[in-house]
């Protein structure tokens, strides 16, 4: 009898001890979009934990319509690269969409590793905001011809 109980608790216990991470590079999410984008999807890029931030995650995200006069449309339609707490990226997912497990192409790349750059000189941090509040301050800052904020 006592080895069918020490069994189950380590059964039990190890249900309890794992947190499966939700999040993989190459996923596809739906998230609460702003009202004019509500087809726009984002996507994992890389994941990476720091001491500073805890994990962080780079994400781009497709199907916007963000103003933006230097664009011959007046409109952007991608952000290829933004780092994001878990905990903002929490708030802002509603459900899966797809799973590619695509790797990010270069130009995404290329915005993580300016990035990379600029957070390992002490200069770039991640939002701790949710996407849609991301992606309306971008807005403002590109139509305000601000790039620094």
């Amino acid at each position: 009898m006592k080895l069918y109980t020490l069994i189950a608790v380590l059964f039990l216990l190890s249900f309890s001890c794992t947190k499966k991470d939700p999040y993989r590079v190459g996923q596809q999410w739906n998230y609460k979009t702003r009202s004019t984008e509500k087809s726009s999807i984002l996507t994992i890029l890389k994941i990476e934990e720091y001491p500073e931030t805890g994990k962080v995650i780079h994400i781009s995200i497709s199907g916007l319509k963000m103003k933006n006069p230097a664009s011959p449309s007046g409109y952007a339609e991608t952000l290829t690269h933004i780092p994001i707490s878990e905990e903002a990226l929490d708030k802002s997912v509603t459900s899966l969409k797809n799973e590619t497990g695509k790797k990010p192409d270069s130009l995404e790349m290329n915005g993580y590793s300016y990035w990379k750059k600029e957070f390992d000189n002490g200069n770039a941090g991640i939002f701790t905001i949710t996407v849609s509040e991301i992606v309306s301050t971008m807005e403002k800052s590109i139509v305000a011809g601000d790039y620094t904020k």
